[in-house]
Order: C-alpha cells, then sequence, then structure tokens
C-alpha cells in the first residue's frame, strides 16, 4: 500500500514537502529552503556594495549591515530559512504610457494593493501552519527588516540574481515578490524544479537602463537609479538625472521589462496585486492638482502612500517639465509658492522647461 505524504513520519524532509504544498496552495509559485548560514558570501558583497556608496542616503543600509549580512545575526536561534515568490507579472504592457507625456507611469508592483499588506498575510498563514505542525519558532519579513531576501532566494533553490541584481527564474521571469519565514525548525531543503539557470552574455538590462545606473553586471548604484530617486530620495533631484525621468513618477520597470525570461512569467495569483484602474493610466494634470488629503485618499492601500503627497508632486513637477506640454503650465504654476521648498524647486524647473513652448490662448 502506497502511504501518503501525510502518513509519513514527521521527519525534516516530510515536513518541508508538505510545507511546500502549502505555499502553493496560498498562491506561492515559488518555493524553497536554505540552511541558515547558506549564502555566506553575500554579507561580503553588501559591504563592498556599501563602502562604494551605492545605497546614496540609505543609511539605513549601513546601520544594519552587520544585521543583515546572515540569518543567525539577526536571529541566532535561526536553523532554516523558507523562501516564496508570488507572481505580480504585468497584464499590461511597462512602457505602455512612457510615449504619452501627458500621462504619468507608475511602476508595476505599485499598481494594486500593497505587496506588503499581500505578502505578509500569506506568509504569516504560512508560518502559522508550520508552527502548528512543528512547534518551532518562526519569524516572517517581507522586505522591511535587514535581510538579504535576493541572495537567500538564490541559495533556496528560487532561481539566479540577475544582471540587474534582482532575482530571476525560468518559470517566473523577475516579476515575483519574495518573502522569507526564519524558523527553528531543521527542514530537509526543498527548492523548485529547474531554478537554477544564468545571464549568459545578455546585457538587455543593463542598456535598457535610462540612468546607467547598473554600472557593471550585478551591480546598481542606487544614486543614479529611477527607482531609488523617485522613491526612496527626499531632496530635489539632481538635475543630471530629471530628463531621463520622463513620466516616470514612481519607480521604474525599464531593467525588469527587458529581461527576455519574462516571456515564461505566469499570471498573478492574486487579484489584489493587479492593477487599479485608475492608476493604469493617469493625467499629469489630475496628480498634480492633489493636495494631502485628496493623495492620502487616492493612494490608500498602497505602496505610493509611504512617500507622502510632497516627494510624490516633485515627481509629477519633474515629469510635467519633461513633456513639453505648455498645457501643464496652470497645474505648475499653481505649485510654484507651494510650502514645501522641494516641490516649490522643482514646479519652477519645471516651468522654465515648459516656458519654452507656448501656451494655447484659451489658457491664458
Amino acid at each position: 500500500m502506497t502511504s501518503s505524504i501525510s502518513d509519513l513520519p514527521e521527519t525534516g524532509a516530510s515536513l518541508s514537502v508538505r510545507l511546500a504544498a502549502e505555499a502553493k496552495s496560498l498562491g506561492f509559485v515559488a518555493f524553497g529552503i536554505a540552511p541558515a548560514d547558506a549564502a555566506p558570501e553575500a554579507g561580503a558583497r553588501l559591504k563592498a556594495w556599501l563602502a562604494d556608496g551605492c545605497h546614496a542616503d540609505m543609511l539605513w543600509m549601513a546601520d544594519t549591515a552587520e544585521r543583515r549580512a546572515s540569518p543567525r545575526a539577526l536571529w541566532p536561534d535561526v536553523r532554516s530559512v523558507i523562501m516564496v515568490g508570488l507572481p505580480y507579472t504585468p497584464p499590461l504592457d511597462p512602457a505602455r504610457n512612457l510615449d504619452q507625456p501627458e500621462r504619468a507611469t507608475i511602476s508595476v508592483y505599485a499598481l494594486g494593493r500593497d505587496y506588503h499588506d499581500v505578502v505578509k498575510s500569506k506568509l504569516k498563514a504560512l508560518a502559522s501552519w508550520l508552527y502548528r505542525q512543528s512547534g518551532e519558532g518562526v519569524k516572517v519579513f517581507v522586505d522591511t527588516a535587514p535581510v538579504l531576501e535576493k541572495p537567500l532566494a538564490e541559495a533556496a533553490g528560487l532561481g539566479w540574481q540577475g544582471k540587474h541584481t534582482n532575482l530571476l527564474s525560468r518559470h517566473h521571469g523577475n516579476w515575483l515578490f519574495l518573502g522569507a519565514i526564519y524558523t527553528t525548525a531543521a527542514l530537509g531543503p526543498v527548492q523548485t524544479p529547474g531554478a537554477k539557470a544564468s545571464c549568459g552574455t545578455c546585457t538587455a538590462c543593463i542598456t535598457a537602463c535610462p540612468t546607467g545606473a547598473i554600472v557593471a553586471p550585478w551591480r546598481v548604484d542606487a544614486r543614479r537609479c529611477i527607482s531609488y530617486l523617485t522613491i526612496e530620495h527626499k531632496g530635489p533631484i539632481p538635475a543630471e538625472f530629471r530628463a531621463a525621468l520622463g513620466n516616470r513618477i514612481y519607480g521604474c520597470d525599464d531593467c525588469l521589462a527587458a529581461c527576455p525570461w519574462n516571456r515564461f512569467a505566469t499570471a498573478p495569483a492574486d487579484p489584489a496585486l493587479l492593477p487599479r484602474a485608475e492608476l493604469a493610466a493617469p493625467h499629469l494634470a489630475d496628480l498634480l492638482a492633489l493636495d494631502d488629503a485628496a493623495f492620502r485618499t487616492v493612494f490608500s492601500g498602497s505602496p505610493i502612500k509611504r512617500i507622502g503627497r510632497n516627494r510624490f508632486i516633485r515627481n509629477c513637477l519633474y515629469a510635467a517639465g519633461n513633456s513639453g506640454m505648455a498645457l501643464l503650465l496652470p497645474a505648475v504654476w499653481a505649485l510654484l509658492d507651494d510650502p514645501d521648498p522641494v516641490v516649490a524647486d522643482a514646479a519652477q524647473w519645471a516651468q522654465t522647461r515648459l516656458g519654452q513652448h507656448d501656451l494655447p490662448s484659451d489658457c491664458i
């Protein structure tokens, strides 16, 4: 008589197999387990990246470098690291708005509900299942703690880090949200079949970057990266990069969208990650009119809310300045005296850029 998985003795290996099945039932399409010490070189690479200043003013990266360097530095009792991936493959062309200057381009990952909430709820359910089965300690992480998710995901067999440094999978391309569970359980390895691969001679992601932020294969300089500049950077964006922003007002997908492995990517597992209709192709004029209360209402439940109204409007003003559309001048003028000096500076820059174009007589 053949035994089912549930009939097996509760060894580390059999528990891992059952855990993988539970992860699949929650919508995770990639799953793997690695020992806590599986990526020893990751900490050294992080420190070299920090030493070169590639983290820009993300000072927390340096402040937490020691704890981030290895799972045991964060939690000495951890024995296994469970890594999972949830797809957010865009149903629309990420570049669809780039040649429509009156509209804004928002990074694919931010078009739906905040992925932190979506992934964490599923990850907590998976961790709770593991605790009930094993009684072992668990901690869950979704991009908000000092965890090197991508090297750990590679060590767990979910894929490999591409030349753009993001995780790549033969089955899902690079459109994957990653989640981690640290546990005191000694679990056997379970890896996604066929996950190991390489980028070969392909440099599509490097070529696609509008600002040359991928300064070498597997090395991104945040000081040049549009995602960093529009999301994490708090002051005026350096003048040398403003034109390259185009109409990208939150993040950038160019290096991700260029990857040939995306032809195998699967649809999002959770409808909450699908684009909200009003964010798919928003008009810059409408976005520039948002005050703080309206901004919070429009972006409730969105990761965009985290950067606040002022930084968001700053980005929209750079996009307006790049648009070449004098019709946006009235919206820009309304922000010249904004209480936030960074917003006012961006409005002045946009006005100067747009002043080179004729304003229709009915707008004067």
